[in-house]
């Protein structure tokens, strides 16, 4: 106790209580929230800090509850009560607390986004961390600009119920649409519905980043004539079910010895994988040791097998091995520089790739360059 007396000095808090003027009052609110956000204490010495916080939340001048809530925004010394009262005080007192503070229960941010308003709510979109309750009730309850944060918030776990819902309530909303579609990860019903919601712009990103189903690949395919063709070998790479994506693509005759070719040439390796076995009708894991096995036999066996042209056998086994060779290299732009490699050993090791085959990787080297420039900045 007697630590704690001294960091909060009788001076510094005779002046909290008393000083003659609110801009003497917050500058010993600020010192004193300081020294309690650093200092160890204990039971008892919480105690009095949680006090002098509650005098300070009572304090008659909108200063000195402004400088607590700002300098203990990101604190956990902040007591419950104390962080509840702030937020329930005027906007520029409340809102670095709503912010930020780690001390609110999901109870608490649910009461604030009911009886709060939209300035509250968006405070609460915003921060650092949400549940997928609070995400939803965000969604549900939220006006336009709200949902656009929440959604927006990549650190807001949002379910994919509650990502339907936004697209329900906003459909024409392009705030919303694009705070959507620019998610680091989208669940495959709400890319799917999404995709035909957006104009050119989104519809690419979409295309770049979140990966579709075989089925709906297709059909953008097919249907694509007003739009830049869809490159199937970027959902190839991109599908979190290569095994379903590649039953899909080889029931409809679109998993053919060019597009493996192409993948490989990506270093899309599982794909290429799950995409011979499919071929060959054996299980993926005798695949994959006949693909990678260092001798010369098991990869051209395998292709054989799922009745692939031997004039692409050198072209695949130089893939293979430019794979093995390569490794990512952490930096800015590291898939995208790891492809254009794979792809230029490819070519350099292979004659036998069609003259197809060879203008579309060359294409792709051009292309992944400009977004290794893009990402290195």
């Amino acid at each position: 106790m007697a630590t704690t007396r001294a960091a909060l000095t009788d001076h510094d808090i005779r002046m909290l209580v008393k000083g003659a003027t609110p801009d003497e009052r917050a500058l010993a609110a600020h010192k004193l929230c300081r020294t309690i956000d650093r200092a160890e204490m204990d039971e008892a010495q919480r105690a009095l800090a949680a006090d002098i916080l509650r005098v300070m939340a009572a304090d008659a001048a909108e200063l000195v509850r402004r400088a607590m809530a700002v300098t203990l925004r990101n604190s956990p010394t902040l007591p419950s009560d104390v962080a509840n009262r702030l937020a329930r005080d005027v906007e520029s007192v409340a809102l670095p607390v709503i912010s930020f503070s780690p001390v609110f229960s999901d109870h608490d941010l649910a009461e604030i986004i009911r009886l709060g308003g939209p300035v509250r709510q968006l405070a609460v979109a915003k921060r650092p961390k949400l549940s997928s309750r609070i995400g939803a009730l965000l969604v549900e309850q939220g006006d336009e600009e709200v949902v656009a944060a929440v959604c927006a918030n990549d650190n807001a776990r949002l379910t994919d119920l509650a990502l339907q819902k936004a697209l329900d309530r906003f459909a024409k909303s392009e705030q919303v649409l694009a705070a959507v579609a620019y998610r680091s990860v989208l669940p495959l019903s709400v890319t799917e519905r999404l995709i035909d919601m957006v104009g050119d712009q989104l519809r690419d990103h979409i295309l770049t980043h979140h990966a579709l189903s075989a089925e709906r690949v297709l059909d953008l395919i097919v249907g694509a004539k007003e739009r830049a063709t869809l490159d199937l070998v970027d959902q190839a790479g991109r599908t979190a079910d290569a095994k379903g994506f590649v039953a899909h693509l080889n029931s409809v005759e679109r998993l053919t010895p060019s597009l493996l070719l192409r993948a490989l040439a990506h270093g899309h390796m599982t794909f290429f994988e799950w995409g011979v076995a499919e071929l060959a009708g054996v299980p993926h894991h005798r695949t994959w040791l006949m693909i990678h096995d260092a001798g010369p036999l098991g990869l051209k066996a395998i292709c054989e097998r799922a009745g692939l042209p031997p004039r692409l056998f050198a072209a695949l086994r130089a893939g293979v091995d430019a794979f093995h060779d390569l490794e990512y290299d952490g930096g800015p732009g590291d898939r995208e520089r790891f492809q254009a490699h794979m792809i230029q050993r490819f070519l350099t090791s292979s004659t036998t790739v069609s003259r197809e085959d060879a203008d579309y990787l060359l294409d792709r080297v051009d292309r992944l360059a400009d977004q290794v420039q893009a990402a290195v900045g």
